[in-house]
């Protein structure tokens, strides 16, 4: 099977997808207990870092992309969180937050699913 992969065909997870995997666990925590209709991704954030082990575990991710610690946010902000939110049948993309700041990301709202 080896040299029969194509374009785009991923045999192993980059880090992204790692530290997706990785605090999928915390942002589903969280998720679950949020009592809200929308929010946005940086509304998101503030509450889960709240969350001791939520914070852990996100602090964690930022080591683990192992850059500065801007680029380390703009990578955990901008594709892991986001990237968790969009496979969770909990919520679903609502659009770009449009006003919401964020230096590391382009922030978005989330319509928790009923």
């Amino acid at each position: 099977m080896a040299g029969n992969f194509g374009h785009g065909d991923i045999i192993q997870k980059d880090l992204v997808d790692q530290l997706i995997d990785f605090l999928a666990p915390a942002v589903n925590e969280i998720l679950a207990r949020i009592d809200a209709e929308e929010f946005s991704t940086v509304q998101f954030i503030e509450v889960m870092l709240t969350d001791e082990v939520a914070r852990t575990m996100y602090e964690d991710a930022l080591s683990q992309w192992g850059e500065s610690l801007k680029y380390s946010k703009m990578v955990v902000h901008g594709l892991v969180i986001p990237g968790i939110l969009r496979r969770s049948p909990l919520v679903e993309w609502a659009g770009y937050a449009h006003g919401e700041i964020d230096p590391y990301a382009v922030p978005a709202w989330w319509t928790v699913k009923k």
